[in-house]
């Protein structure tokens, strides 16, 4: 049984799902609230129309939160989008993680009829257990990039949380179902399903493609019902067997798509609850497809960075973008180490690399400054955010010149006083 417990439990795995998780967690709580936030006076503010949650929130809170001037209000908001940024990005990721889920549970507290719903107390369940969780940013985020750390992308970390969220998604389709045919569900006596697609469009059902024919096909909708009830009874089973265990993320991947495509759902569903279903991929699968990866770029031919490796801070940067390489697609040269650029590219000088990043990429094309980081936006996952910024209409024309100004002046980023007249090395 210990041994059971630990390998369940206690063991530690890679970290890298969690990571992109976190990203995951981001996104639904700002899809789910931000949106609130356009019109205050409707919604938190004392002009709002205002309704509260005491089974969830104790009396005594209750009155204190509406106590709160409208200022006090404001400032919330903005504490919370700065939180919420630095958790996306995964800077100072669990105290940004513990700032916004304060501010979650204040502006709920403030207004239970802006944001009181079953999936928005599921988020709030879930960013408890992301305040507890030290490691969310051990990879895709900054604070892996302050830390230097090659292997963060790869770093053991405590098991236990994880397990705890694969228990919450797994639990929450067997209960969602269970209650379909206990207490008040009738979905094994009745048909809610027809029903529902003889509903008003508007707050329920879309106007899918087949809205339509199922409306006039109770039958079809009652054993459509079942179907749903007995998925959702079977997928704990499904995702906890490690031989069914890929047929239930399908299943609840496909399950979740069609939430989407047929009815008026929250972000959860889309943002949230796929990513969670990906926690139950191993980790060391992960991490031995992305070795995989890193083997296969070792044995063909990579980009080449050229960059100046007197530099310090063309170094640091080299070094984050070693971080950021996650399948090993880049090889960082230092010109000054280079026999004869000539080798490496025939347009190659040396006044050329020393005034600007260059990359020469897997055909021989060579290219430089903002243009070559931008081809790196290409090879590295934790760049791809970036992407639609760096290819945005006019980026082309922008881009080049702050990067020259940066390249121009980088030797006084790095704080030696021997280059405050920006020659160093020269």
């Amino acid at each position: 049984m210990g041994k059971l417990w630990e390998r369940l439990f206690l063991a530690e795995r890679p970290s890298i799902g969690m990571a992109f998780f976190r990203i995951a967690v981001a996104v639904s709580t700002g899809t789910y609230l931000i949106p609130t936030f356009f019109s205050l006076d409707r919604t938190y503010l004392s002009t709002a129309f205002k309704t509260y949650n005491p089974s969830f929130f104790t009396t005594d809170a209750l009155a204190l939160v509406q106590k709160s001037p409208d200022g006090l209000v404001v400032f919330a908001v903005w504490l919370f989008c700065l939180a919420w940024f630095c958790f996306l990005i995964g800077l100072f990721s669990q105290l940004s993680c513990i700032l916004m889920t304060f501010c979650c549970y204040y502006f709920y507290a403030l207004n239970n009829f802006a944001m009181g719903t079953l999936t928005w107390d599921i988020l709030m369940v879930t960013l408890v257990l992301m305040c507890v969780t030290p490691y969310h940013g051990d990879y895709f985020s900054v604070d892996c990039l302050r830390r230097g750390d090659r292997e963060a992308y790869r770093r053991a970390r405590p098991f236990f949380q994880q397990r705890l969220f694969q228990l919450q998604i797994a639990f929450i389709y067997f209960y969602t179902g269970l209650y379909k045919i206990t207490a008040e569900g009738n979905w094994l006596t009745d048909k809610p399903l027809y029903y529902l697609m003889n509903y008003p469009v508007q707050g329920v059902t879309k106007n899918f493609l087949l809205k339509d024919f199922l409306a006039g096909q109770p039958q079809l909708c009652y054993w459509i019902g079942v179907l749903i009830v007995a998925v959702e009874l079977a997928m704990p089973f499904l995702l906890f067997n490690p031989r069914t265990r890929r047929s239930g993320i399908y299943l609840g991947f496909l399950f979740h798509i069609l939430l989407i495509l047929t009815l008026d759902v929250p972000a959860i569903f889309f943002f949230l609850f796929p990513a969670q279903l990906l926690l139950f991929i191993d980790p060391e699968d992960v991490i031995r497809w992305v070795a995989d990866k890193r083997d296969n770029n070792r044995r063909s031919r990579r980009m080449k960075i050229i960059y100046d490796g007197h530099c310090r801070f063309c170094q640091a940067s080299v070094k984050q973008l070693e971080i950021m390489d996650l399948f090993g697609a880049l090889e960082m040269v230092d010109f000054h180490s280079a026999d004869d650029l000539k080798q490496l590219h025939p347009q190659l000088t040396k006044e050329l690399a020393h005034s600007q990043l260059h990359a020469i990429d897997w055909d021989g094309e060579l290219t430089g400054g903002f243009f070559a980081f931008r081809r790196c936006c290409l090879l590295l996952p934790m760049l791809y955010l970036l992407l639609p910024i760096v290819y945005f209409p006019g980026a082309a024309l922008l881009g080049p010149v702050i990067y020259k100004a940066i390249a121009k002046n980088r030797y006084l980023f790095h704080g030696n006083r021997a280059c405050k007249d920006n020659v160093c090395y020269r």
